[in-house]
């Protein structure tokens, strides 16, 4: 077995072991005043896909797919609880670009490796991406602030808008997409903190690692 999979299957373990861990000690901690409720056993399953799907996203694996489904639905119903009404839309959305996106994979897999074939977006397209993105939160935040309950109307805003960007990026196998994930997760992990989940504030911690990892993968995948 190479060095490098021997890290990715490491990887993938502390993952799961960070979502363990935090699953058990927040349960046990449930009379800390931090913590006004224990957590699910879905938060849990829920995080764990997800350190699943992201690593194999990273990794270039079609099979990120598979982990995916099964993350987007159990953390909906999370966010159904919350009520993050724009978070929920997302998953929505999520749900449907990847079954588009496995075709898209599919077509820019390396038969031999078994790996995508990343793309790279120029600076230019880049900064006005992000630059809209931006605007767009904002717009978003104001409307969900006025029109609805949201209990984090703008943190909700701007976790859900550049995730969009970030999904299509992903999907059309641009390597730039992981420089937006990477600023969603640092935004979900207070998101999720203010709730009181913290395993899925943990599960974005980790995701904030896997960014770095992505970018580090998909760079070398570059053709």
């Amino acid at each position: 077995m190479t060095r490098s999979k021997i890290f990715d299957i490491s990887f993938i373990a502390f993952g799961l072991l960070v979502q363990v861990v935090t699953y058990c000690v927040t349960n046990f901690l449930t009379s800390n005043p931090l913590t006004s409720n224990p957590l699910t056993p879905i938060s849990l399953i829920s995080g764990c896909l997800g350190v699943c799907s992201v690593c194999l996203a990273a990794q270039g694996k079609i099979w990120t797919y598979a982990f995916g489904f099964g993350q987007v639905l159990t953390f909906t119903y999370l966010c159904w609880t919350q009520r993050f009404y724009g978070t929920i839309a997302i998953n929505a959305y999520y749900f449907g670009t990847m079954v588009y996106g496995i075709f898209a994979w599919r077509s820019r897999m390396k038969a031999e490796t078994q790996t995508v074939m990343p793309r790279a977006l120029t600076p230019a397209v880049l900064v006005s991406i992000i630059g809209a993105t931006i605007c767009a939160s904002a717009l978003v935040g104001w409307g969900l602030a006025t029109w609805t309950d949201d209990t984090q109307p703008y943190l909700d805003a701007y976790t859900t808008v550049p995730a969009l960007v970030a999904q299509v990026l992903m999907i059309l196998v641009y390597r730039e997409h992981w420089f937006i994930w990477l600023a969603i997760d640092v935004l979900s992990v207070a998101l999720w903190l203010r709730a009181g989940d913290y395993c899925m504030a943990a599960q974005y911690v980790f995701w904030c690692m896997n960014c770095l990892y992505g970018l580090k993968r998909w760079k070398s995948l570059t053709l």
